[in-house]
Parts: C-alpha cells; sequence; structure tokens
C-alpha cells in the first residue's frame, strides 16, 4: 500500500493522571508524513494555556505509512524459521481484541515482525504514555553509567550518591540509621524499605516542592532489603543520573541509547528542580517498544554495537525480590514471573501496558492500552492473556 498522499487532521489525548489534564496534541498527516504539534492541556473539556513552557518543545516529525500497520501471522511459519501454532495465534490475537482498553499488540520472534495491529483509532505513528514502563526504559541508562565509570556499580553506598541530600536529613536530624545502608542496588529493585511515594501518596509527593527530598525523607516502612515498589525511587536514579553526567536525563538518554537506537524521545514531566521524571509518564510508539525490547533480547547489541552491557542486562533479570501484592519477581527496574510455562521479563505499567521478553523462545510481544479505558481487572486479564493465550502459542 503506498504511503498517505491526502492532508488530514486528527486529535488525540493522553492524560496525567496525577493532575487530571489531558494533553491536546494536533496530528496533521501529509505526504505520508505525520506532523505533531502541542496544542495545551484541557480540563474539563476546555483547552488551556500549555502547564508547562516546556510542553511545546514535543513537537516531531514521523514518517508514517499505512503499510504494516496490521501484518497477519505469515501462512507458513516452518517455512520462515518461525516456530508457533497459528491456530492459537490467531485465538490469542481474537483475545486481545476483544480487551477493550487493549490499543495495539505486536509480537516478533526470531527477529521477524509477526503480529501489528492496532485497534480503537491506534496507529503505528502514535505515541502511548507509557507509565510505569518508564521505570524500565531507565535501565540501559544506568548499565550505561556504570560502564562509563560515572556510578561504580549497584553496591555503591546512596549516600556517596545523593551527598547533599543526606547531609540535609542529617542536619535536620531525620536520617534514620538504617538510610545509610542503602546501595544503588536497592534503589534498583525497590528495597529501599522507605515509604512508598506511588499508589494513595503519589499526588501529595508530585505536589512536593522536591521530589528526591520528600522521597527520602520519609519514614523506613521496613528494613532495607525488603520490597516497597515506589516512583520516588526511580527519581533517584533519575537525580544521580543527571548530576553524574553533567546533562538533563533526556538528553544522556538520547546520547547513550535511544539516539543510537533510533527512538525519539518526546518531552516529559519534570520536577520543580528541572530534572525530568525518573520512572513515569514517558512515551513511545509501539514499535519503538518493540526496538527497546530487540536490544535487551540481543544482549545489548544493536546493528553490531555492545550499546549496553551484556552482565548489565543478565543482572537486571535476575530477581532480587518479590512483591508481596502481585507475587511477581523484580529484578534491577525489570518484573520476573513464569507465563506460559516459560520464564518471562517484563515492563509494566499503569492501565494496561507492557514489553514482555521470554528469552527462550526468543519472543518479544508489546500491549499498550487506552487509559481513556481502563477497566477494573484489565490487569489481570492482560496476565492471564500472556500466560494463557499468547506465550503457550510459541511453545510445544
Amino acid at each position: 500500500m503506498a504511503p498517505l498522499r491526502t492532508t488530514r487532521e486528527v486529535f488525540v489525548g493522553w492524560s496525567d493522571l496525577a493532575s487530571g489534564r489531558f494533553a491536546i496534541p494536533r496530528l496533521v498527516v501529509a505526504g505520508g508524513l505525520l506532523s505533531v504539534a502541542f496544542l495545551g492541556w484541557a480540563d474539563n473539556g476546555t483547552v488551556t494555556a500549555p502547564a508547562r513552557a516546556a510542553a511545546t518543545a514535543a513537537v516531531s516529525t514521523l514518517a508514517v505509512s499505512t503499510a504494516a500497520v496490521s501484518i497477519a501471522p505469515p501462512s507458513d511459519p516452518v517455512s520462515r524459521g518461525v516456530g508457533y501454532d497459528s491456530a492459537r495465534l490467531e485465538r490469542a490475537i481474537a483475545r486481545a481484541e476483544a480487551l477493550t482498553p487493549v490499543s495495539s499488540l505486536l509480537v516478533m520472534q526470531g527477529g521477524e515482525l509477526i503480529v501489528e495491529r492496532y485497534y480503537r483509532g491506534m496507529r503505528a505513528a502514535m505515541t502511548t504514555n507509557m507509565k510505569s514502563v518508564s521505570k524500565t526504559l531507565l535501565s540501559p541508562l544506568v548499565g550505561i553509567a556504570i560502564r562509563d565509570g560515572l556510578i561504580e556499580g549497584p553496591g555503591q553506598p546512596l549516600p556517596e550518591l545523593l551527598p547533599a541530600y543526606y547531609e540535609r536529613l542529617e542536619t535536620r536530624g531525620g536520617l534514620d540509621p538504617r538510610k545509610r545502608e542503602l546501595t544503588l542496588h536497592h534503589v534498583l529493585s525497590m528495597t529501599t524499605g522507605i515509604e512508598t511515594t506511588s499508589f494513595g501518596n503519589y499526588g501529595a509527593w508530585v505536589s512536593s516542592p522536591d521530589w528526591v527530598w520528600d522521597q527520602l525523607r520519609r519514614p523506613m516502612e521496613c528494613r532495607p532489603g525488603c520490597f516497597e515498589y515506589s516512583t520516588g525511587n526511580t527519581h533517584l536514579l533519575s537525580a544521580i543520573l543527571t548530576e553524574r553526567s553533567g546533562q538533563s536525563l533526556r538528553s544522556y538518554a538520547r546520547d547513550k541509547f535511544f539516539g543510537p537506537v533510533g527512538i525519539p524521545l518526546a518531552e516529559w514531566d519534570r520536577d520543580p528542580q528541572g530534572r525530568y521524571l525518573g520512572g513515569n509518564n514517558m512515551a513511545l510508539r509501539s514499535r519503538d517498544l518493540l526496538r527497546f525490547g530487540e536490544v535487551f533480547l540481543a544482549g545489548g547489541r544493536w546493528e553490531g554495537r555492545q550499546l549496553v552491557p551484556e552482565e548489565w542486562i543478565r543482572d537486571s533479570w535476575r530477581s532480587n525480590a518479590r512483591s508481596p501484592w502481585n507475587g511477581h519477581g523484580y529484578g534491577y527496574l525489570w518484573w520476573v514471573d513464569r507465563w506460559g510455562g516459560e520464564t518471562a521479563y517484563f515492563a509494566w505499567g499503569y492501565g494496561g501496558q507492557y514489553l514482555v521478553i521470554v528469552p527462550s523462545l526468543d519472543l518479544i510481544a508489546v500491549v499498550t492500552s487506552s487509559l481513556a479505558r481502563t477497566q477494573g481487572g484489565h490487569t489481570r486479564r492482560l496476565r492471564d492473556f500472556f500466560d494463557e493465550y499468547l506465550i503457550p502459542a510459541f511453545t510445544d
């Protein structure tokens, strides 16, 4: 199918759940190119001025073609070197389509994209707010920083990495001795034991004048080493990488990983100090998330270049703790579980955003979901989708 030749305008939105607003971009498709321009924030249906001046920089031009919007499974998988049960895979595709919030499904095995489906108005060139998948998107940056000597390694004490904040804790008399024991390992594995700034505490956290301070000042809920999922933890990584690299998190990410891989990074939230939010609200296209997974499945290599240390990927996928509320294991910014009888490593974001990698099957899957269509139980149904439908289609 030829690229689009006509010019047309499309309006879509993505939500900022912390504030209840919606960003309104203007999308213009012309001559096969999609131009994206930020118009402003909508509150209760009324377009207002942008909440942040930085948001106006979120303008990009992306090549788009209607070709490959929906790629059906190959008719002869054996001859193409891709092993799966076609009937089971068709059932899995039907199941994904039946889940109302699902907006895209991409499946790659053996380096071949065998499924690419978009639903309910979603298109290949549109981005999705990946929510907490953004935490996993930080993983290669930490591994690269360690390789380049900006950070010593997971065992480096947190007081060394955030000295000004620890001095502030000391002078204000709020330094619990257990916080001195914390290392980068505890931050990466969500095992600091500090009270979470996610869930019911998220709104107060993002309303605070300093997000790093607000996370560190909170009381210890349990000893270091116990699992306590918190977006504040991953924002500590943003502060560390910003300080150690001398660049903004977005600039460092673009230079060291996303640029070389060819994944564009739009603007996203910043804290009151101007640091990019670590671990939430990054927006990517589904294909970009799939490409991110390709690098990890390939042991950190991309187009013959070792972008991310292979040892870092092994360390990231080694489970260090288990969540008491969902039973999943957690490595370094990656979730781990057994689905379909295989070990799956996955990034997971609120509302049903998933990147799933199953190395034993040479398999990568991406599912995104509309935040506007979020339903109770959708996360459970998606886990069942991977466990009972998709992954079994690729096993004997």
